[in-house]
């Protein structure tokens, strides 16, 4: 009878040890790699099921505008910022993991600064695929600037920065910046006065802002001035200047050194205009506060306000789009020239900020730079500027595309991209616009040669036709409306001047640089070159 009882009494030891240990498994697999998601329209349902992470890959594409770049800054609208807040929603992350990347193995490909838009990024992590429609809850909850595009599985190793051999970056530019005769600044206006293919006012950019005195001497454009164009005029067919009109431009041009004739009419004023000018929004040009400390007379000049006829809309056609410039195979030949200076490994310290010529990371490899295609959007030609490298520094593109317009536009010499990538010489450069500026695509060539047995291509090709869709849609609209609102690249290109920027004068032969000395300190030795006249 004893032998039975103690059977019994053994038993239940092992029945309460597996009753500790349920809990305990359930918690660890709840907090590292399962999580209880209630699929969207399914709330009502009591039992909720688990899924597991999974290291994917997304391919993306946004327009920048409005966002402070790609890399998410507190304080600041960024897309990782927009792009995190809408995988937690979309319940790819989990809320304890909510505003912290890194529990995720969040990785970009590519950053892009401020107003850059981008058609093939990728982000990579460790997110909640399940249940399906991952793609369309994430477009939910993200603005119509967003287009996710598709995800795939990578290896549990992966990450987009450091997998990523290569970035396209491409650049449309107008036709019409190329041109040395479109868009001039004042002074080159002015100078080609009486020499026999004269330069005509822009006036559709005066209407857009005028010209102030910045720090450094540098100009930036301001909203449109008091004096509008219309009331420079007391009527349309009447060009005597109105009392108060008279009365202020005689205070912009009296300093004692210029000569004034006829002042009743602003057809027939002359004036002996000093080097360092302020041109109004009006049209007429007037010497700055500082012309007492320079009053040696250059040149005497007609300045006239046009009356709107057909003449001068004509000439003013061919100040901003010139005269029957286009670009075809000279152009062309020229332009890849300049831009194949760039191929190769350089210190690209000049064409960057806050990076010195020591740091190692200013020396940076590109692959190839070609503009070889011409797209026409909304009544626009611009020159699709690809450039292929490892990586890119903060505005390095603009800065290459800046110093290659200026270039082309007879701003400098050839020689200018030679000597900025020099390691001893630094040069200020023009920064090109970012509003024609997107990151095309980025590849992943040694991780596809690598894992292509076991896992997906990581590339664009499966995303051509919607990528090429978006791109046109919302990134070259985008450019297009915004240089027919606003003409910032037209803008740009009068501030393209040996005034503004003195280096553009700097020769290839070694005799005109900026370098630093052993202490650091700049030491100059510029020797003034005549202005290019390619008028």
């Amino acid at each position: 009878m004893e032998t039975p009882d103690s059977k019994t009494t053994t038993s239940p030891p092992p029945q309460q040890e597996t009753d500790l240990k349920k809990p305990k498994m359930s918690s660890t697999t709840s907090e590292e790699d399962d999580a209880a998601i209630t699929a969207p329209g399914d709330e009502t349902n009591i039992k909720k099921q688990r899924y597991k992470r999974r290291k994917i890959a997304i391919f993306f594409a946004y327009c920048g505008v409005g966002y402070q770049g790609m890399q998410k800054n507190p304080g600041a609208k960024t897309i990782e910022g927009d792009l995190e807040e809408a995988l937690f929603h979309a319940c790819a992350v989990p809320e304890n993991d909510r505003g912290i990347p890194k529990r995720y193995d969040w990785a970009r490909s590519a950053r892009t600064d401020k107003g850059v838009s981008a058609v093939g990024q990728v982000v990579s992590g460790r997110f909640y695929i399940d249940p399906p429609g991952l793609v369309e809850r994430l477009h939910s909850n993200l603005s119509p600037q967003f287009r996710i595009f598709g995800y795939k599985r990578v290896t549990g190793s992966f990450n987009a920065k450091k997998f990523c051999d290569r970035r396209r970056y491409v650049y449309l530019i107008p036709v019409f910046a190329l041109n040395p005769c479109s868009h001039r600044d004042r002074e080159s206006v002015l100078a080609s006065l009486g020499s026999g293919s004269e330069l005509v006012k822009c006036l559709e950019c005066s209407e857009r802002g005028r010209k102030v005195v910045g720090a450094l001497g540098k100009r930036s454009f301001e909203s449109k001035s008091d004096v509008s164009p219309t009331e420079i005029r007391s009527n349309d067919k009447d060009t005597t200047l109105k009392p108060e009109i008279k009365e202020e431009v005689s205070a912009l041009l009296d300093n004692g050194d210029g000569v004034i004739r006829n002042f009743e009419s602003v057809n027939e004023i002359k004036v002996l205009r000093n080097e360092d000018s302020v041109t109004t929004e009006s049209g007429i040009s007037s010497n700055s506060e500082d012309a007492n400390a320079n009053p040696e007379i250059k040149d005497e000049i007609m300045v006239s306000i046009e009356k709107g006829d057909d003449k001068n809309t004509k000439s003013e056609e061919e100040a901003i789009n010139g005269s029957g410039f286009c670009y075809e195979e000279k152009e062309k030949e020229r332009f890849n020239r300049i831009l194949n200076y760039y191929v190769g490994s350089h210190n690209f310290h000049n064409f960057t900020t806050r990076t010195k010529a020591e740091d190692p990371s200013a020396r940076r490899f590109i692959v190839s730079f070609d503009a070889k295609t011409i797209v026409t959007v909304e009544g626009i030609e611009f020159v699709k500027c690809e450039v292929v490298g490892q990586s890119f520094m903060l505005h390095q593109i603009r800065k290459m595309i800046g110093a290659a317009v200026a270039i082309m536009r007879n701003c400098a010499s050839e020689s200018l991209i030679q000597t900025a990538l020099q390691k001893d010489v630094n040069i200020t450069v023009p920064t090109a616009p970012e509003v024609g500026l997107y990151l095309d695509e980025c590849f992943f060539t040694s991780y596809n040669q690598k894992w292509k047995d076991s896992h997906e291509e990581l590339s664009m090709k499966d995303y051509e036709e919607e990528a090429e869709e978006f791109k046109m849609k919302h990134i070259y609209s985008h450019i297009a409306a915004t240089e027919h609102k606003e003409g910032s690249v037209a803008l740009w290109l009068h501030s393209l001047n040996h005034r503004n920027y003195p280096d553009l004068q700097v020769c290839g032969n070694g005799d005109n640089i900026t370098s630093e000395d052993n202490n650091g300190k700049e030491s100059t030795t510029v020797e003034n070159m005549a202005e290019s006249t390619a008028l």
